[in-house]
């Protein structure tokens, strides 16, 4: 792929990340892209042989960025495995709140399952920290089955937040005692 072919494969990436964040998961056509890259309405084809390839190249930069800051909110020098756990939570939920389309569309059944682009690959390690830590925290317990339950309590917290949901229930946008009492069950109180 020669130079020009790579910056225009990147662009219309970058395009796709500004509408999802801007418009939402329903704005991502190849037809929309492409009009906002500059580009005629068949060029993506060169670059991403189906919707699919294109939406799940956007998702993976979605992937790319939790994981930069799930890296970041884990190392905490210094800090308990459970409070990297915490922190791990925070950052999950954050991303949600404030990447909504993003995280809609990382999330999307079909991309997984496609694996088109390494999307597993990409998300799977976010995973696998999330198991180590619970490994230091609860090492009596099978991690990865505890790590599986306390992600899936998170990313309901997450998604019943972004429907209206959690806030119509518990009267109260703050999500903090969720977080925590989602660590208390998995985890053990402290």
């Amino acid at each position: 792929m020669s130079e020009e072919d790579t910056g225009l494969r990147a662009r219309l990436v970058d395009v796709g990340v500004e509408l999802v964040d801007r418009e939402g998961v329903s704005a991502l056509s190849l037809r929309e892209i492409a009009r906002r890259a500059g580009v005629s309405h068949g060029a993506p084809r060169r670059y991403f042989p189906t919707h699919l390839s294109l939406l799940s190249a956007i998702a993976r930069r979605g992937f790319e960025a939790l994981a930069r800051e799930a890296a970041a909110a884990a190392e905490g020098e210094g800090r308990e495995p459970r409070e990297q756990v915490v922190a791990l939570g925070r950052v999950y939920l954050e991303f949600a709140r404030t990447n909504r389309g993003m995280f809609e569309l990382m999330f999307r059944h079909d991309l997984l399952e496609s694996n088109r682009l390494g999307l597993r690959e990409t998300s799977l390690p976010l995973f696998e920290v999330l198991v180590g830590l619970v490994r230091r925290v609860r090492p009596e317990a099978e991690a990865g089955v505890v790590a599986g339950a306390l992600w899936a309590n998170l990313h309901g917290i997450a998604q019943l937040r972004q429907w209206g949901s959690l806030q119509l229930a518990t009267g109260t946008e703050d999500v903090e005692p969720l977080l925590r009492a989602a660590m208390d069950a998995h985890l053990g109180a402290v």
